[in-house]
């Protein structure tokens, strides 16, 4: 995230949802803040954070949503095999969600949905930013990726 305000689409986006991970480079707490007042924040530190950020989240962790496990890591490394390093990060889960190449990714590698929302804010040669939803029923974890207007 590489913006110091959120788009609006986020914050109506988000209204309703029961809990939001952010997979790093937040590079505000502010971020946090906001994204607070929607919902229980869970999130992790990536690369790019910095200072309070570091010293307040952890670099990976777990997460239980019901009787789910979900991974959430930045994932730093070269940008080509980030979806296979956060595979390799965690053992005995439903999900794991990763950041780092900022690139939407909504696959499943085995039993394990692999998932990186990309980036409302910092597109990274996509033609636009995009967010992510992840559904719990029971055991069982499903993503969604949605895609914001492009801005003019």
């Amino acid at each position: 995230m590489r913006a110091r305000f959120l788009p609006a689409e986020i914050f109506s986006a988000f209204a309703n949802v029961d809990l939001i991970l952010h997979a790093g480079d937040i590079m505000e707490w502010s971020v946090i803040e906001e994204l607070a007042t929607l919902a229980p924040v869970e999130a992790v530190a990536g690369n790019m954070d910095t200072g309070e950020l570091r010293l307040k989240l952890q670099r990976r962790r777990i997460i239980e949503v019901g009787k789910v496990k979900i991974g959430l890591i930045h994932g730093d490394g070269g940008g080509y095999n980030t979806p296979l390093r956060a595979l390799q990060s965690f053992s005995g889960v439903q999900c794991v969600v990763f950041g780092h190449s900022h690139r939407p990714y909504n696959e499943r590698h085995g039993d394990v949905l692999l998932f990186n929302p990309g980036s409302p804010t910092d597109r990274r040669m996509m033609p636009m930013g995009s967010y992510g939803m992840l559904y719990v029923r029971d055991d069982y974890i499903w993503g969604e990726i949605f895609y914001l207007e492009p801005r003019r």
